[in-house]
């Protein structure tokens, strides 16, 4: 258990509002996979167009919103507020919130809070942070064409234009994205507070207040809580309602006493974020990002990170196979970046993953039970067991799904095609429970295409883009699927770290079999499944 936060106080100011020492943190889900690409999702005044849908369900008899009462008040179709509540519930922070736990046929009539659902529309608006851009353009144009609009338009980095680099330098690094993040809430908290208060009855229209539950829902948006540590709840740390009795109501509070504490908590977070970013920059061994304990894997050199806030990465996996397992990690997320010619296991339960920027690889996820993403990846296989998965600006990918929601495919995406799971390892049905995803349902062939466009993203794109119906993934041909066998990896894995051999020994025989299986690939016919082993 974390310990309390202590608010620390300015003796030279006795009016100051007590600051809490930890780190305010933005919540990483809503902004990785709650953003929707649905146009009439992204609001030039979100006030305005979010405070119907406050008055209308304000009443304590009605704080849910269910799908057909979502559609008509947004006017958008079915599907699309169906969707809407499946990402929510994705990425919602209260894991005992009905609409998490709901059944797939349930997830309409129950329905989101209404506060939730607010701030998930709220933030539809959110532009990602971009890649930086690559120091040598020039070098890349001759292997990716420039003119294409999946790349020159909609792709700030292509897969082989992140081999080139050969590094994670020009990805933005999870401080990078936690600035933007805070920033754009700094920007906005006014506004979010706002649709999140309520009026004091017999006062002017001016006088807006915030109860402690109301408070406990910016918990989708923010967090305190260090890396490592358990998050505390946000009303533990705020000092207008920390001493609360559990056991009373504690009393509303003045929009403008949280807005104020909430601006210079940011504030002082992002000052603290942004001190350790520039230490590390100017080489200081003190001065680590916080996300940085997470090593970058490279080429010659495989390493998982780990935190229990921050993702395990697995990145700049080329040329060989890479196994993680359920006891090798010790985080609920992982991200696989810029992996390349290689298989990657990835054999654990997990709440979230990303795969981005992959190329020619062979991809196996075990259950991931909130939600998966699949980004600018080119001649991959992703072998995935999720609750729901979102495909965006990938080419001649197939993917082998078992999912109990309809994969989401968005932006530019060329000849993917689909296929039902067809692996199994022996931990499967024990981590599928875990996660909580209902092995009677897959929903592999059921494919939602929405917008080429991709709104979040801060780019400019061509005329009449905009009006391109996005390409749909097509099934694969019976005659080529093929079940993907593993049962015998863990145990050879095992074998070799067992052997009583010396550390070049070893290597020299995990390096002899991957040839002979490669051989062996070839003669058998089964190079189709396995290409990304392929040498030069």
């Amino acid at each position: 258990m974390a310990d309390p936060i202590e608010p620390s106080t300015s003796s030279s100011d006795p009016n100051s509002i007590p600051i809490p020492t930890a780190i305010l943190h933005p919540r990483r889900e809503p902004f990785e996979h709650g953003l929707l690409t649905i146009q009439k999702l992204i609001f030039n005044d979100p006030v305005q167009a979010l405070t119907p849908l406050k008055q209308k369900f304000a009443s304590p008899s009605t704080q849910r919103v269910d799908s057909a009462a979502l559609a008509e008040l947004l006017q958008i179709s079915f599907d699309h507020s169906r969707l809407v509540l499946e990402t929510l519930a994705s990425v919602l922070h209260s894991e005992p919130d009905p609409l998490v736990t709901a059944l797939p046929d349930d997830v309409d009539s129950i329905g989101a809070d209404l506060r939730d659902l607010i701030l998930f529309l709220y933030i539809q608006s959110y532009k990602r942070l971009l890649p930086r851009s690559h120091k040598d353009s020039a070098a890349v144009a001759d292997v990716w064409p420039s003119m294409s609009a999946f790349d020159g338009y909609l792709s700030a980095l292509s897969p082989l234009q992140l081999v080139r680099s050969n590094s994670r330098r020009f990805m933005p690094s999870q401080a990078d994205e936690e600035v933007h993040q805070l920033s754009y809430l700094q920007k906005h908290l006014a506004n979010i507070l706002s649709l999140l208060s309520e009026h004091v009855e017999g006062e002017s229209e001016e006088s807006l207040v915030l109860t402690m539950e109301g408070f406990e829902h910016l918990g989708f948006l923010i967090q305190f809580g260090d890396k490592g540590s358990e998050v505390v709840p946000l009303s533990q740390a705020a000092p207008f309602f920390a001493n609360s009795d559990p056991d009373m109501p504690a009393a509303p509070v003045p929009v403008s006493q949280v807005h104020d504490w909430l601006l210079q908590t940011i504030a002082s977070s992002l000052e603290s974020i942004t001190e350790k970013v520039s230490a590390k920059e100017n080489g200081s061994p003190s001065g680590s990002d916080q996300d940085v304990a997470m090593a970058d894997a490279t080429p010659s050199s495989a390493k998982a990170s780990l935190s229990a806030r921050s993702p395990c990465f697995v990145e700049g996996v080329s040329k060989s196979s890479y196994v993680k397992q359920a006891s090798d990690l010790n985080s609920s997320s992982v991200k696989v970046i810029n992996c390349h010619d290689s298989t990657i296991y990835i054999l654990a339960p997990l709440r979230y993953a990303i795969i981005y920027g992959c190329s020619d690889a062979t991809i196996v996820l075990g259950a991931v039970g909130k939600a998966v993403r699949v980004e600018h990846c080119e001649r991959v296989h992703v072998i995935i067991a999720a609750k729901r998965v979102c495909i965006a600006n990938c080419r001649e990918c197939v993917f082998f799904l078992g999912v109990n929601q309809r994969p989401l495919f968005v932006g530019d995406n060329h000849k993917l095609q689909v296929a039902p799971y067809n692996t199994y390892y022996s931990q499967l049905e024990e981590h599928l429970t875990e996660v909580g995803i209902v092995s009677t349902i897959n929903r592999w062939d059921e494919a939602l295409s929405i917008s080429v466009i991709n709104p979040h993203d801060s780019l400019s794109h061509p005329a009449g883009v905009s009006d391109a119906q996005p390409e749909s993934a097509t099934c694969l041909d019976p005659d080529q699927f093929t079940n993907f066998l593993q049962k015998n990896l863990s145990e050879i894995k095992q074998m070799l770290r067992e052997a009583p051999l010396e550390e070049n020994r070893k290597r020299e025989l995990s390096s002899a079999l991957h040839v002979y299986f490669k051989d062996w690939l070839y003669a058998s016919g089964n190079i189709r499944q396995l290409y990304c082993l392929q040498g030069d």
